[in-house]
């Protein structure tokens, strides 16, 4: 995939997964700096007109450079359970094809520290890009698992003991009166219709938060990292609410 920015292509070296990078010639310090780290790397570079950057990014804010990035290994939802290093908290997107959100999540997530991301193979936003963009990079970190269903994959978390948390606004549940302790999915829906009927009904709980304002809703990505950093404060042994029971 392509990407493209200082902060994205940077995030990507450290992966280890860029095979080539574009650069335009301007005099950005923090340039150098990516094209020192490419060097470091034996990453190559070729130096190409500013307008075949913009050609190349579709119009994205380039910042004078884009990369290819080789695509990350295939990772399941069972991998993300295994090799977290705690209670599992994941986060899954349904239906969230918006490439900014998608971004924004995935930047919350690495922040959080959460243990991936599962999303649906079909009807998603891509990767590179704006998503990268977004995303200041931590696409190139987060291991995102890819189904076919959600609501399958939603059963199989719950087999495997996880509890499935969704985020709905007109859910009579606050979001914080849930145990996040415990092996905990996040679900989230597009922005538009939120979440799909068949994904609700899988969900263990569904839950909201409280608007004070006069606007009524938020975005998606803000929302998720408000239940995310619920659960590492719950985790770091704050007085949180009482263990919930699986509906």
């Amino acid at each position: 995939m392509l990407i493209y920015g200082v902060n994205p292509v940077l995030e990507a070296l450290r992966s280890g997964r860029v095979s080539e990078i574009r650069v335009a010639d301007r005099g950005d310090k923090r340039l150098v700096m990516v094209l020192e780290a490419a060097a470091g790397k034996g990453v190559k570079v070729r130096r190409v007109s500013s307008s075949d950057l913009d050609r190349a990014a579709r119009g994205g804010v380039h910042q004078g450079i884009v990369a290819d990035v080789r695509d990350a290994a295939h990772v399941t939802v069972e991998a993300l359970l295994t090799r977290a290093s705690g209670a599992p908290l994941i986060v899954v997107l349904d239906g969230i094809e918006d490439p900014h959100n998608v971004g924004a999540i995935l930047r919350t997530v690495d922040a959080a520290g959460a243990d991936g991301v599962v999303r649906q193979s079909r009807h998603a936003a891509p990767l590179g890009g704006a998503a990268a963009k977004a995303s200041a990079g931590a696409v190139t970190h987060v291991r995102i698992a890819e189904v076919v269903n959600i609501a399958r994959a939603l059963e199989n978390l719950k087999d495997a003991g996880v509890w499935t948390v969704g985020l709905a606004g007109e859910a009579p549940k606050p979001y914080d009166t849930i145990d996040y302790t415990l092996p905990t999915a996040i679900v989230v829906g597009a922005e538009d219709r939120g979440l799909r009927r068949l994904v609700r009904e899988r969900c263990d709980w569904l839950v909201a938060i409280p608007m004070r304002g006069r606007v009524q809703s938020l975005n998606v990505s803000v929302a998720t990292g408000i239940i995310l950093f619920e659960a590492l404060r719950q985790r770091a042994g704050e007085p949180g609410p009482a263990t919930s029971a699986r509906a």
